[in-house]
C-alpha cells in the first residue's frame, strides 16, 4: 500500500446492497461462465440474461470481448495482461453485485487461480462458476470467429487451446454439457438458482 492510498477511506452509505436487492426483489450474484472459445459461453449467458428478463429479473451480461473494445482495450492476451483483464473485470462484477443486480460474465478466463481471485472478491455464496464444458474438436470445428484458423497460422498469439492451456474447473457449482441444446442449459441455470433460492419466480 502507498502512502496515498493509505489516505483514501471507504465510506459505507445508507443503502446497502441488501436494500437494493428488497427493492429488485431477488438476490445480487455472479454466474462466471467459463470454458473454451467455441464452447457457447456467451450465447447460453445470453439465453439466461433473455430468460431472466422475462420474469423482471435485473440482470447485465459482462462480455469479454465487448469489454476489450472500452474498459479492457489496453490489454493484450499474454499471462499478465490476461490476470489484470479478469481482475478488472471480477471488480466491475462485484460492483454490480453491490447494486444488487445478478451479473453474468462471458469469458474464457483459463486459469484456476484468477477465478479463484475473483471469487474471493466477493462472498463465497455470491459467485457461481457455470463451466461449459464442450469438447475441443467441436469448439474448434464451430470456430464462430475464425479464431482457431488464426492461431493454427500464427496471425494469433497466446491462443487458449492452442498456444495456452484452459485449466478446467475442478468443482464448478454448474456443468453444462455443451453439446446440448442452449434452451436447454440455460433452463438448467434457472432451476438451480431457484433451488438455491437466488430465484423465487
Amino acid at each position: 500500500m502507498t502512502q496515498d492510498q493509505k489516505n483514501i477511506i471507504w465510506h459505507d452509505h445508507p443503502i446497502n446492497r441488501v436494500s437494493r436487492e428488497i427493492l429488485h426483489g431477488h438476490q445480487g450474484i455472479v454466474l462466471w461462465f467459463t470454458g473454451l472459445s467455441g464452447s457457447g459461453k456467451s450465447t447460453i449467458a445470453g439465453s439466461v440474461e433473455e430468460k431472466l428478463y422475462q420474469i423482471g429479473v435485473s440482470s447485465y451480461l459482462l462480455d469479454g470481448d465487448n469489454l476489450r473494445h472500452g474498459l479492457c482495450r489496453d490489454l493484450g492476451f499474454d499471462k499478465p495482461d490476461r490476470y489484470e483483464n479478469i481482475r478488472r473485470i471480477g471488480e466491475v462484477a462485484k460492483l454490480m453485485v453491490d447494486a444488487g443486480l445478478i451479473v453474468l460474465t462471458a469469458l474464457i478466463s483459463p486459469y484456476r487461480a484468477e477465478r479463484q481471485m475473483v471469487r474471493e472478491m466477493l462472498t463465497e455464496e455470491k459467485f457461481l462458476e457455470i463451466f461449459v464444458d464442450t469438447p475441443f474438436d467441436i469448439c474448434e470445428a464451430r470456430d464462430p470467429k475464425g479464431l482457431y484458423q488464426k492461431a493454427r497460422s500464427g496471425a494469433i498469439r497466446y491462443f487458449t487451446g492452442i498456444h495456452s492451456e484452459y485449466q478446467i474447473p475442478l468443482q464448478p457449482e454448474i456443468r453444462l454439457n455443451g453439446e446440448y441444446k442452449v434452451s436447454h442449459l440455460s433452463e438448467q441455470v434457472l432451476e438451480f438458482l431457484r433451488s438455491k433460492k437466488v430465484l423465487t419466480t
